[in-house]
C-alpha cells in the first residue's frame, strides 16, 4: 500500500485529499506546516508527496528543492497559484506535476496513480519491494528503518541486519553458526555467543513479551525460527 504525505495548511483541502486517497487504498498523513512537513518528507517513509506552495514556515518551492536534493520520490504541487511562472518554477525545482485549486478529487487520484506508476517504471521495479511487512513489523530496506505496530524503533546496524535476515527468511530454523556467518561474516573473529545476545536485543524491540517470544522462537538444540503468522 503506497504512502502519501500531504503538506497543506488548509484543513478542508487537506481533509478532502486525505479522504479520497484513503478511499482509494492509500495510506496518508497530513502536516500543516512547511518545516515539519519537510522533515517528515525526508524521513524516507513515503512514496509520494503532495505539497501546497503557500505554507507557514517555508514555502512549497523550498520543500520541493530540498526533497529533490535527497530523494527521487514523486512530488505533486497542488496550489491556488495559477500563473505559468509558478508552474515553471515548481517543475524546475523538482516537482513532477502541478495542479491548480480548485481541483477534481478524481483527477488528483488519477495523477497520484500515474506518478507512482511512472516512478516504478523508472526504477525498473516496484517501490513496494523495498518494504517488508510482517507480523505488524514494517521494514524499509532502503532507509533501514523499522516500525513495530506503527511505532518507529531504533535498531543498531547489526540488529537491523539480523531482523532483516530473519524476516526475509521466515518459518526456517537457522542455527547460531549460520546466523553468525550471514550477519557477522566468516572473517569476523567475534564469539558465536554474540548471536544470542543480539537475538534478545531484537526481541525486546519487536515482541509483546520478550520473555515469552512468539515471533523469534528458540528451537532448542537447533537455533532460531522467525515465525510468520
Amino acid at each position: 500500500m503506497a504512502r502519501v504525505l500531504i503538506i497543506e495548511d488548509d484543513k478542508n483541502i487537506a481533509g478532502l485529499e486525505k479522504d479520497y486517497l484513503e478511499i482509494n487504498d492509500f495510506k496518508t498523513k497530513i502536516i500543516g506546516e512547511g518545516i515539519a512537513g519537510l522533515k517528515e518528507a525526508l524521513s524516507g517513509n513515503y512514496d509520494l508527496v503532495i505539497v501546497d506552495l503557500m505554507l507557514p514556515g517555508i514555502d512549497g518551492f523550498d520543500i520541493c528543492k530540498k526533497i529533490r536534493d535527497k530523494l527521487e520520490i514523486p512530488i505533486i504541487i497542488v496550489s491556488a497559484r495559477t500563473e505559468d511562472i509558478d508552474k515553471v518554477r515548481g517543475l524546475g525545482l523538482g516537482a513532477d506535476d502541478y495542479m491548480t485549486k480548485p481541483f477534481s478529487p478524481s483527477e488528483l487520484i488519477a495523477r497520484v496513480k500515474n506518478q507512482l506508476a511512472r516512478y516504478e517504471r523508472l526504477l525498473g521495479k516496484s517501490k513496494e519491494s523495498s518494504l517488508i511487512e510482517i507480523n505488524g513489523i514494517t521494514i524499509n530496506k532502503d532507509s533501514r528503518k523499522v516500525w513495530v505496530n506503527g511505532v518507529e524503533k531504533s535498531f543498531t546496524t547489526t540488529e537491523f541486519d539480523l531482523l532483516l535476515f530473519f524476516s526475509s527468511n521466515p518459518d526456517i530454523v537457522h542455527s547460531k553458526a549460520i546466523l553468525f556467518d550471514r550477519i557477522w561474516g566468516e572473517d569476523d573473529f567475534g564469539d558465536i555467543a554474540t548471536v544470542a545476545v543480539h537475538v534478545q536485543k531484537v526481541r525486546k524491540k519487536i515482541e509483546k513479551d520478550p520473555a515469552n517470544p512468539k515471533i523469534i522462537e528458540t528451537i532448542w538444540g537447533f537455533g532460531y525460527r522467525f515465525n510468520k503468522y
